[in-house]
């Protein structure tokens, strides 16, 4: 549904986007511009803005298909039932990833547009807003990053991934030494966008998500997925951006990196997980 003319305008949309709204906000905000949704979730300025504009240009490349916004979404959840709709299309789009990262300064922050059709992703473009750097899938067509197909597989040495901090220290201690010795670095960046382009980028082999907002994982999932990977919900089922926010997700290079984090969550005593089968 979509022309390989219309993916570079949403690319061009985006730099064009935070060039005006992000950037200039950036380690320049006000105390008056940041606000507090819940406990621990901010949002800015910057992203209000963001949203718009991105909205009002995508309405431009496919007039008619609805934009499911993060920060519309706040105002009215019921938005987020146009992502599963057998047959139809949705833009969902984080105007600001990481913007816990991007109110305090710090340089871990990305824009995500994703493209719905029939409930699977279709589309996706994330780009690094400090960095510059853009990657894009569209399905059945690869994936690339800043316009490099990428093909990813398991590379040599201790497994590297992305997973919260509960999680990797939990791991830390409950994990024997000779098990511990091929797990390599786990952190996170507290920007999803950013954790997939590491992915991509073969600086890490996998990410964990208890909680699965489809503004962070619809375009990075079918960027795995284009690069050769796959992305499961914790019971083992295919990832789908309308699942219930408490399914998980898993996203791996391939199928054996796959089976290793589930065997490394396994191995480990963790009430975050209670209930999942399997346990991971």
């Amino acid at each position: 549904m979509l022309r390989s003319a219309d993916s570079e305008r949403i690319a061009e949309l985006m730099r064009e986007t935070a060039a005006a709204e992000l950037l200039p906000r950036f380690r320049a905000l006000a105390k008056e511009d940041i606000r507090q949704k819940r406990p621990g979730d901010v949002v800015t300025v910057a992203d209000v803005a963001a949203e718009h504009r991105l909205a009002a240009g995508l309405a431009k490349i496919l007039p008619g298909v609805p934009v499911v916004g993060e920060e519309a979404v706040e105002s009215d959840p019921a938005l987020v039932e146009l992502i599963g709709r057998p047959g139809e299309a949705c833009w969902i789009v984080d105007p600001l990833d990481g913007t816990n990262n991007f109110a305090a300064g710090r340089d871990r922050f990305a824009m995500i547009v994703g493209l719905v059709h029939d409930t699977v992703p279709v589309g996706g473009w994330i780009l690094d807003v400090p960095r510059g750097h853009m990657a894009v899938a569209l399905r059945g067509d690869g994936a690339r990053l800043d316009g490099v197909p990428v093909r990813r597989k398991r590379q040599a040495g201790p497994l590297k991934g992305f997973v919260g901090f509960k999680i990797r220290k939990a791991l830390e201690r409950q994990l024997p030494p000779e098990r511990r010795r091929t797990v390599g670095r786990l952190s996170t960046l507290g920007c999803a966008g950013a954790e997939y382009l590491e992915i991509l980028a073969g600086r890490a082999d996998f990410n964990l998500y208890r909680s699965t907002k489809a503004w962070d994982h619809a375009a990075g999932t079918l960027m795995v997925a284009e690069a050769g990977g796959l992305a499961e919900r914790f019971d083992g089922r295919p990832y789908v951006p309308s699942q219930p926010l408490g399914d998980g997700l898993i996203s791996a290079v391939d199928s054996n990196v796959m089976a290793e984090v589930r065997g490394l969550v396994d191995a480990i005593e963790l009430p975050l997980f209670a209930g999942s089968p399997p346990k991971v």
